[in-house]
């Protein structure tokens, strides 16, 4: 793992993204501790606290409360995942039809995020 990782606890939030951004051992592209292949590069904004965390395990080890999970539904229009690359900020929508890859710079999303957003959304499977 690069040097340059850092782990934010709330109140404080990572100076290096415009966004709030908070986890364990973030690199400059939003890899983590727990995943850190070259391609995760997303972060998910949390709407418990509006912070953009690297995946659920950073939200649970250093927030100082329960997630809670966007509805599949009503919030696809929500601006909830920020690309790591270009730090370009999509909705849920362009997310899901990006077909795993940033539609702004095309850098590669991971395809196994999508077995995970059950985490994220409520009443989404894959």
């Amino acid at each position: 793992m690069p040097t340059n990782c850092r782990t934010t606890h709330p109140p404080e939030t990572d100076p290096r993204f415009e966004v709030p951004l908070r986890g364990v051992k973030v690199g400059a592209e939003t890899r983590c501790a727990h995943y850190a292949t070259e391609r995760d590069v997303i972060a998910i904004r949390f709407p418990c606290c509006n912070v953009f965390y690297p995946c659920h395990a950073c939200h649970k080890a250093v927030a100082n409360h329960s997630a809670q999970q966007w509805d599949a539904q009503a919030d696809l229009d929500e601006q909830a995942v920020l690309c790591g690359a270009c730090r370009t900020v999509l909705t849920w929508r362009q997310y899901l039809n990006a077909e795993h890859a940033c539609p702004d710079c095309g850098a590669d999303f991971n395809p196994g995020c999508t077995t995970h957003l059950h985490l994220y959304m409520r009443g989404r499977t894959q």
